[in-house]
């Protein structure tokens, strides 16, 4: 019997080299063809994806884009980022400026709507579209932060001691290199009268490598309150590596809340936006806004009525402990606040 000796397997490490979050952002599917292909998608979609896409442009990045499920048009993650040929008709009340943000610009990226918090359009650019933003239209190039701007915006916020509260928007802000906002960061922290930094971005759930040691080592120095408010509007875009994200932002004291929009065939279930509540709670971050939809023009096939929103909040009370309720409020143009709907 002749006895064979097993050749030995040299054991090989097969996994992909993580990517940074800027190689990640530059990969984003930007596509239509690309993106039907991708997921299995019907060739009759391609027509329309075209029609939406020449609107606004689409844009995917692949972390996110790899949480869509193959071969399903109606997909809650799919339908957030899809052209479709709706965008291109008109509906009445959906407008280019549905917040009539262009009446609060203070000054050139400095939005001032509210007695106590200013509002700093860091950049322009996000790494996701999604079809349903309420600045789909917004001018950003009108509106961007130059050198010269950025002086009269930090000598506005010094001259006046009302404000305790700055947010970085956009776009996303932080799709700006960590060096650019480390300096904002420093510059805001030597104003003594401010108290907290707000970052509103969906970057950390759609490419979650952002979160990495350059940003966390800038946020762990600045005295000022650091919170973090994450866009999101179904559970399944929280997966392992969003939570792994969020762990690391917990750990230096970043203070995590998120935002959801009612979007019609996304989340407009309480079934949905309960397991989302749940779902944010379980990866640290707790629910605080459920937006009405904003009636922005080429988006009005994600609109839901009031009365429906609030019939879905109603359930949700049913449903969940009040912490996990996210307020239900739409922002009303002219409003020196945000409207809660009243149950």
């Amino acid at each position: 019997m002749i006895q064979r000796t097993p050749t030995p397997v040299e054991a090989r490490d097969l996994r992909q080299p993580t990517l940074t979050w800027q190689q990640e952002l530059a990969r984003a599917v930007n596509n239509p063809q690309a993106l039907l292909q991708e997921l299995g998608l019907p060739g009759d979609l391609l027509p329309g994806a075209h029609a939406g896409d020449r609107l606004f442009g689409l844009r995917v990045p692949r972390p996110y884009l790899s949480r869509i499920e193959y071969g399903n048009p109606d997909d809650p993650l799919l339908r957030q980022v899809l052209p479709l040929e709706a965008e291109i008709h008109s509906r009445d009340g959906f407008v280019s400026d549905p917040l009539d943000e262009s009446s609060h610009m203070q000054q050139q990226g400095l939005i001032r709507k509210y007695q106590s918090r200013a509002l700093l359009m860091v950049t322009g650019t996000c790494a996701i579209n999604c079809r349903y933003c309420f600045r789909r239209h917004f001018p950003y190039g009108e509106n961007r932060l130059s050198p010269d701007a950025r002086v009269e915006a930090l000598t506005s916020l010094r001259e006046s001691p009302e404000i305790n509260e700055v947010i970085f928007s956009g776009g996303d802000p932080l799709a700006v290199n960590d060096n650019r906002l480390a300096a904002w960061a420093d510059d805001l922290t030597a104003i003594p009268h401010l108290r907290r930094l707000r970052i509103h971005s969906r970057l950390p759930v759609v490419i979650p490598q952002r979160v990495d040691d350059r940003l966390l080592e800038w946020l762990s120095r600045t005295r000022l309150q650091t919170v973090m408010v994450v866009h999101i509007n179904h559970p399944r875009e929280i997966d392992d590596a969003v939570r792994d994200a969020m762990a690391r932002l917990r750990d230096i004291g970043v203070t995590l809340l998120n935002q959801s929009v009612i979007l019609q065939g996304v989340n407009d279930r309480p079934e949905i936006l309960a397991e989302l509540s749940e779902t944010l709670f379980d990866a640290g971050i707790l629910p605080y806004y459920l937006h009405a939809f904003d009636p922005v023009a080429g988006a009005a096939h994600f609109d839901v009525s009031d009365e429906r929103a609030r019939q879905i909040a109603r359930e949700l009370l049913e449903r969940l402990p009040g912490f996990l309720v996210p307020k239900l409020v739409r922002e009303i143009p002219g409003k020196t606040s945000k409207t809660p709907l009243d149950l």
